[in-house]
């Protein structure tokens, strides 16, 4: 298993290779769109196709509706989300993502792997502690 500075050593530092300042500001435009705990893992359960609210609020587990319903409407501000509205009896709303969205799918995936390496790092630095 790689050290940290051996894993530190073969990337280059991002602020080497733009301006540093610059590339702060770019993360907080970023952050500013999708923070909070929900918005990517609900981008993320989105991936798979649309759906309706029951549905995602059962993809994401503990969340409210209240979160969840503040989270949609601040993707689809951003144009990450599109609401459907269908006039059936009764009326059916389902939930997409738009073609925009398909820019995070990367950061998603990377997201995702980085997550997994991590709760494996740590699971394996506690059981080696004990």
């Amino acid at each position: 298993m790689k050290t940290d500075a051996e894993t530190q050593e073969e990337v280059a530092s991002p602020c080497v290779e733009i301006n540093c300042a610059d590339g702060v500001a770019r993360i907080r435009d970023a952050l500013y769109v999708l923070n909070g705990k929900w918005k990517l893992p609900l981008i993320f359960a989105l991936t798979e196709g649309p759906a309706r609210f029951k549905d995602l609020q059962r993809s994401l587990g503990d969340i409210t509706p209240k979160i969840l319903s503040k989270e949609l409407k601040e993707l689809e501000l951003n144009e990450f989300v599109v609401r459907n509205v269908y006039s059936t009896t009764p009326v059916m709303v389902t939930y997409e993502l738009t073609g925009y969205s398909r820019t995070l799918y990367n950061v998603l995936h990377e997201l995702k792997e980085w997550g997994t390496q991590h709760r494996e790092r740590i699971v394996a630095n506690r059981k080696s502690a004990k």
